[in-house]
């Protein structure tokens, strides 16, 4: 029992790390809090079912989300950005409020479109990893592989590229980098699209575990929230550590107790840490 709530705690904290660091780096950057963020999520959920059945093949269709959905959700991001966001001129107040507003409209243009039900995606391929004590699923293993290769891909596009070096600039003073050049307003932009279509992949990723609905948002976006504020607000590294210990906390919590529980503790987790090192595990304390 201890192992198999280690491999689902894993696979949640691969798609949890996911998740939370597209947040993490709207915030870091951007210095905003995108409260949409589960949204572009459920996004990539309810897309892949369109895909599915779009095609009529489970594994076309995964690999069509796959190679759409992150795309789709990245332009509605953008969007949101240039003809929202910009136009509050990102101050912290007014975007929590924008954002809750482009919350509530993809939300509601899903249930129109999509409808109140909540609808399975059938997994693009079945096989089972056989341990001595049970046999477990292949393609939560392989969702957990994707996630990481997601996760180094996102760590190379920072320390290797111009992009990553225009993106860490902004984040370090947005004056000074503007000044030296640096489209800081393209890189908003960039970094708006990126966050939208990380969350959207892990929504592509995780229908086939659970069924897709318009109301799935919530949930990883609040554990997003946990996870940012304990690895530290704009730490990649922090974000990435704290979801492997509200991921794994939370598949062993689960296994053995009540999942209602988990979530109570990781919220206790977070108030600790606020009240011991307020800026996160690896961020910034505030002066």
């Amino acid at each position: 029992m201890v192992f198999l709530a280690l491999l689902d705690g894993t696979v949640t904290a691969f798609v949890l790390a996911l998740i939370a660091l597209g947040l993490s780096l709207v915030f870091g950057v951007m210095r905003i809090v995108n409260v949409a963020h589960g949204e572009f999520f459920m996004l990539g959920a309810v897309l892949s079912w369109f895909a599915y059945h779009w095609t009529g093949d489970a594994l076309w269709g995964f690999i069509l989300a796959l190679l759409v959905a992150p795309v789709i959700v990245g332009v509605i991001a953008v969007l949101s950005e240039r003809y929202i966001l910009r136009k509050v001129h990102y101050n912290p107040e007014s975007t929590i409020v924008a954002t809750i507003g482009i919350l509530y409209v993809i939300q509601q243009l899903t249930l129109m479109l999509f409808g109140p039900e909540a609808r399975p995606v059938e997994a693009p391929i079945y096989f089972r990893v056989v341990f001595p004590w049970f046999g477990y699923s292949g393609y939560k293993l392989l969702v957990a592989a994707m996630s990481g290769l997601c996760l180094c891909g996102v760590w190379i596009l920072m320390k290797r590229s111009k992009l990553g070096l225009y993106m860490r600039a902004t984040q370090q003073d947005h004056e000074i980098a503007t000044t030296f050049g640096v489209p800081t307003k393209k890189i908003y932009a960039s970094v708006f699209a990126l966050g939208g279509g990380l969350a959207a992949l892990a929504g592509v990723l995780v229908v086939p575990i659970r069924q897709a609905d318009h109301l799935m948002g919530l949930e990883p976006l609040l554990l997003s929230f946990i996870v940012v504020i304990i690895g530290g607000l704009g730490s990649l590294r922090g974000t990435i550590i704290a979801a492997f210990l509200i991921g794994i906390s939370d598949g062993i919590i689960s296994v053995f107790y009540e999942p209602t529980l988990a979530k109570m503790l990781a919220t206790l987790f977070v108030v600790m840490i606020l009240i011991i090192k307020p800026g996160g595990l690896f961020g910034e304390s505030p002066q």
